[in-house]
């Protein structure tokens, strides 16, 4: 990409910001070398791994770098053969101690809960090197002082120096403590000197107080004096301490050849944990921004979905919708000035930049960019004055240069095309560039103020006119963009606002030519038609939502209805039955009472007739269970053949007989289950009549009123979604569902890849897409069961 472009886009802000966003050094490092590509592999490698830092973030948090230093050179030095310090022995420990803890973070999420191969194969990578670490550990503590544990030697030669100390204090403070020493003492403290341990001294008493003077006080009244006394102890502690020192270098020569040893895999390390921090820094800037990371189009296709400027606060920044290639390559944006035209521009083409950097974008899901060969912007005032070129001369000289290096894979983006020089050449000028990069194929997308250009864009097949909407009201832009529409210059509008006198106005009209005029009106009728149009969707959309409440409250009051009418039923059945059954017990009294008599009087009453009249009686008690919803069956066949649809009495569920296994059993198939059933309990179904499709997106059986045909699963983690779905799809299976929809929202996406990537595995599902216009649209993912 040209240097000028991304500097007028203002790349180099947006590298910034992320670089914030970085742990480590190395990161940072990164950043600064970021740069868009035009190689399509690479880019959809980046946009991947950014994605999956995304979703490392949401399911485990931050990623911890903390004890990651740069140890480049300390590496280079050891391998070379110098010799570290023990700060620099000490950063290495902790780097290696950094990397094992960012590989151990990755390892305690689940592969299943998130696969995440780039990540996982990326910190796998990284070499443990504990046994290095612990070794410069053992010898090395927090403060990066070798310890006295780091060798036997080194322990017996401090512990000779505590010992000399501690003699040199006491025979100083046993000075301190005599009278014949106090007079001379200016003060009475031990202090150092050049390593050397002295006592303050009057000038006056030099020749009376024996020993070396080390240092004199500024205004040379103070001697700082080593007493002879301690003289010898001195000395000798002096050659304990370069003892020490040559201990201490001899372990820390050692250490550093350890090091040396594992130079390159620390290196690697290095670099792997660089890259890493790389990712996740672009992870952390994509929720910063809120973004997503777009998909790569196929095709020559963009489409930004409520695009915003990533570097306008979030407050205040107006959302603006773009489709480019599909049926036009380029848009013409006209409007009044500080309306928001160079706004949308740059955000088009820093976004095209960011997603060729692997970065994510601040718009909606199912935004599409494709992959541009180069990105050419020729924006703001690029006169020179050490050159004396004009503001014209500036633009024309950038636009020649871009006429030369574009090509059909380009984007090109032109602020205020043809302007600084006579408007009718300029708009000619303008009018003829334009025409030329579309015909090369390139897509471009400019800005003017030319009305001669916007009759271009109305005739031109491959161009389309855009605006910036003006409330001439507020006077004020409200910065949205409006395609299809070209811009108004508002001149009258606003003068009249402003209160210009009409005669003056309508003598301004009456200069202006026919064509103008009818161009204006033209743009009015336009204006006026876009309004009406969205005020009606607006409508129609209110009206759809007020339909789906009201019927959303309809089903939750039919669904009690029946729920109170199958409780009445219930109740009604069970006193009917304590009547009848109350009944019962009394005639039994009765007829008991009946056949004493008829025992006597036998001529009287038959045997049969009690019978008979038992049966009445028995007849009249109500079944033990509720009907069936459906108000009859049809009657049970006499023979059930393999490849009938039955009905399973005992599972209330449809089924299809696969195998006769005699004596009156089958093997009949419900879904993907398969069960033995006796003949008792089948039903032989009628052939089903062909029904009109329903215009829900599911089928629900009245056999399934438990099981719904849809499952929310907004605000779930993918974990508790996916153990969800996989009980949900039996059921379905089980209730004769062949098409159900899970509710996951739109989000960030990674609930939806979770729930699809689940899905594509499932030997249940036979296929599945994202809902339709009024099915949910993206937030919703409608499954075809087999």
């Amino acid at each position: 990409m040209e240097q000028w472009t991304l500097r007028s886009l203002e790349f180099h802000r947006v590298k910034e910001i992320v670089k914030e966003q970085a742990a480590t050094f190395l990161g940072k490092e990164k950043i600064d070398q970021l740069a868009p590509s035009a190689d399509r592999d690479m880019v959809e490698q980046w946009l991947a791994e950014t994605r999956e830092g995304m979703d490392l973030l949401r399911l485990k948090g931050d990623v911890p770098f903390g004890g990651i230093r740069d140890i480049r050179a300390s590496i280079r030095r050891a391998k070379v053969g110098g010799m570290l310090n023990e700060a620099e022995c000490l950063d290495i420990a902790t780097t290696i101690s950094g990397g094992r803890k960012v590989k151990s973070h990755l390892r305690q999420l689940e592969v299943e809960t998130a696969p995440l191969p780039r990540l996982r194969e990326l910190t796998e990578q990284i070499e443990s090197l504990d046994q290095l670490e612990a070794e410069i550990l053992a010898c090395i503590d927090e403060h990066a002082v070798v310890k006295d544990q780091a060798s036997p030697e080194l322990r017996r030669i401090r512990q000779q120096m505590d010992g000399v100390r501690q003699q040199i204090q006491q025979t100083l403070n046993q000075m301190l403590r005599s009278s014949h020493y106090t007079k001379m003492m200016q003060e009475p403290l031990i202090t150092q000197r050049f390593d050397r341990y002295v006592i303050p001294v009057k000038q006056e008493y030099r020749g009376q107080f024996g020993g070396i003077v080390h240092d004199q006080s500024s205004s040379g009244a103070t001697l700082f004096i080593e007493p002879e006394a301690v003289v010898h102890l001195g000395n000798r502690l002096r050659e304990l301490e370069m003892a020490e020192q040559k201990e201490v270098e001899r372990i820390l020569s050692l250490l550093t050849a350890k090091v040396a040893e594992v130079a390159e895999e620390l290196s690697q390390n290095i670099e792997r944990l660089g890259v890493l921090d790389f990712i996740v820094a672009r992870s952390r800037y994509g929720y910063l921004i809120k973004g997503v990371c777009p998909k790569i189009a196929e095709d020559r296709v963009l489409v930004l979905k409520q695009a915003r400027h990533p570097l306008i606060p979030s407050e205040e920044v107006v959302p603006i919708h773009v489709e480019m290639g599909k049926h036009y390559q380029a848009i013409i944006i006209t409007g009044p000035n500080t309306g928001g035209k160079t706004v949308t521009l740059k955000t088009v083409g820093l976004l095209a930049l960011m997603t060729q950097s692997g970065l994510p974008i601040p718009a909606q899901e199912e935004s599409v960019m494709p992959i541009f060969s180069g990105v050419f912007a020729d924006i703001g005032d690029e006169q020179s004055i050490e050159q004396s070129l004009s503001t014209f001369s500036g633009h024309l000289t950038n636009i020649i240069g871009i006429l030369q290096k574009l090509d059909e894979s380009s984007l090109v983006l032109f602020d205020e095309l043809g302007a600084g020089t006579d408007p009718t050449e300029g708009a000619a000028l303008a009018m003829a560039i334009l025409e030329h990069v579309i015909e090369r194929g390139s897509m471009v997308v400019a800005t003017t103020h030319y009305s001669e250009l916007k009759l271009f864009a109305h005739t031109h097949p491959q161009a389309i006119n855009a605006s910036v909407e003006f409330d001439v009201e507020t006077l004020r832009p409200t910065y949205r963009l409006l395609i299809g529409v070209p811009g108004r210059s508002n001149a009258f509008a606003i003068s009249t606002r402003l209160g210009l006198p009409a005669p003056i106005i309508d003598l301004a009209k009456r200069h202006i030519s026919s064509e103008e005029n009818k161009l204006e009106e033209m743009i009015t009728s336009l204006t006026n038609e876009r309004k009406w149009a969205e005020e009606e969707r607006k409508q129609a959309e209110a009206l759809r939502n007020e339909a789906e409440a009201l019927y959303e409250d309809l089903r939750q009051q039919m669904d009690q209805w029946e729920e109170e009418k199958a409780r009445l039923k219930e109740k009604a059945r069970q006193e009917a039955i304590e009547a009848v059954a109350k009944a019962k017990t009394e005639a039994e009294d009765v007829l008991k009472e009946l056949r004493e008599w008829a025992k006597l009087r036998p001529q009287d009453i038959k045997e049969h007739e009690l019978i008979e009249l038992k049966k009445r009686l028995d007849a009249s008690i109500p079944e033990a269970a509720l009907p069936k919803k459906k108000a009859s069956r049809p009657p049970k066949p006499q023979q059930i053949q393999v490849g009938d649809e039955v009905l399973v009495l005992t599972v209330n569920q449809k089924g299809t007989v696969v195998e006769d296994l005699g004596q009156n059993e089958y093997q009949v198939q419900i879904g993907f289950l398969k069960m033995k059933v006796h003949r008792d309990q089948l039903e032989k179904q009628a052939a089903p009549k062909q029904k009109p499709k329903a215009k829900s997106h599911a089928t629900v059986k009245r056999s399934t009123a438990d099981v719904k045909p849809e499952l929310d699963l907004r605000g779930k983690l993918v974990e508790e979604a996916l153990m969800e779905i996989d009980q949900y799809l039996d059921k379905a299976i089980l209730s004769g569902y062949k098409q159900i929809s899970l509710i996951h929202g739109k989000g960030t996406g990674a609930l939806r890849t979770g729930v699809q990537e689940f899905l594509r595995r499932h030997r249940a599902v036979k296929t599945f897409r994202l809902g339709a216009h009024g099915e949910g649209g993206s937030g919703v993912t409608v499954v075809e069961l087999r």
